[in-house]
């Protein structure tokens, strides 16, 4: 056998690289929380290149090595996460338990009672304009926005919760999808992160003035009740950037912006990511 003594420089050299991209394959681990509450965004990361899948689908991997998915109001159980590292065959099987909230009820009043109860005559528009926003939420831009620190796009109260069971003039409705930040009209709504704009739409029934911000891998903003927007789709936004004005337009008792985010189509809590940015 030859000794290393012996052996050519050029062979020692790709020995070594050998047993440090081994070394390195051994040692590379995915970093996801144990546990994440109904409503979160978790942040995994892991080795570029690897393939990530999360609850069933596939998910990017920027080439830091982050990756994002949302865990849903009614998630129960636990969250799987498949992870196969790059050259690799064997699947890294991960389980993130999801921990229980409480939802309270939420009373709402003085909404206008045709928003609460649409005329048979405006189904089909309602009908239209929601598959038009679910549309828009499953943009999938192989962008890392997400992985700004969120900011608030309103200053004010917090007057509704993500997730509350909500009766609109005594009438139970759907769980709040978002969060609701009391300001008087007119107030400036700032990007909580930067993205493309991917719907604009001045007089949705329900929603009212509404706007749509992509932040990339399927992490979505939407902004309701707005009295006035300042952006199209297709704009590129910079966190900070204004992008309308908070209003009362759809189905609303007073002015206030509505602050909604998803996952694709899961819905996950605005007040979590924000809490992530601290």
């Amino acid at each position: 056998m030859t000794s290393p003594r012996a052996m050519p420089l050029s062979v020692l050299r790709s020995l070594s690289a050998l047993l440090l991209a081994a070394a390195g394959t051994a040692a590379a681990q995915t970093s996801l929380p144990d546990s994440a509450s109904q409503g979160a965004m978790v942040v995994g990361r892991t080795t570029p290149g690897a393939t990530v899948q999360a609850n069933g689908r596939t998910v990017r991997v920027d080439a830091s090595g982050q990756f994002v998915f949302g865990i849903g109001r009614d998630a129960k159980g636990s969250v799987p996460v498949v992870v196969v590292l790059p050259g690799q065959d064997t699947e890294q099987s991960h389980a993130i338990r999801v921990t229980a909230r409480d939802w309270p009820l939420q009373h709402v009043r003085g909404v206008p009672p045709r928003t609460v109860n649409p005329p048979a005559a405006v189904a089909e528009r309602i009908r239209r304009e929601a598959a038009k926003v679910n549309a828009a939420r499953t943009r999938e831009d192989p962008r890392s926005d997400w992985t700004q620190a969120f900011v608030r796009p309103v200053e004010g109260r917090i007057s509704g919760r993500f997730g509350n069971a909500r009766v609109y003039n005594g009438q139970p409705g759907a769980p709040h999808s978002g969060m609701d930040i009391a300001a008087a009209a007119g107030t400036p709504i700032k990007a909580p992160a930067g993205g493309v704009v991917s719907l604009a739409e001045r007089d949705l029934y329900i929603s009212g003035g509404t706007v749509l911000i992509d932040h990339g891998d399927g992490i979505s903003s939407n902004f309701l009740h707005l009295s006035r927007i300042d952006v199209k789709p297709g704009d590129r936004v910079e966190q900070g950037q204004v992008i309308g004005a908070v209003g009362a337009t759809g189905r609303a008792s007073g002015p206030h912006l509505h602050w909604g985010m998803n996952w694709f189509d899961t819905r996950i809590d605005p007040l979590l990511v924000l809490e992530m940015a601290r």
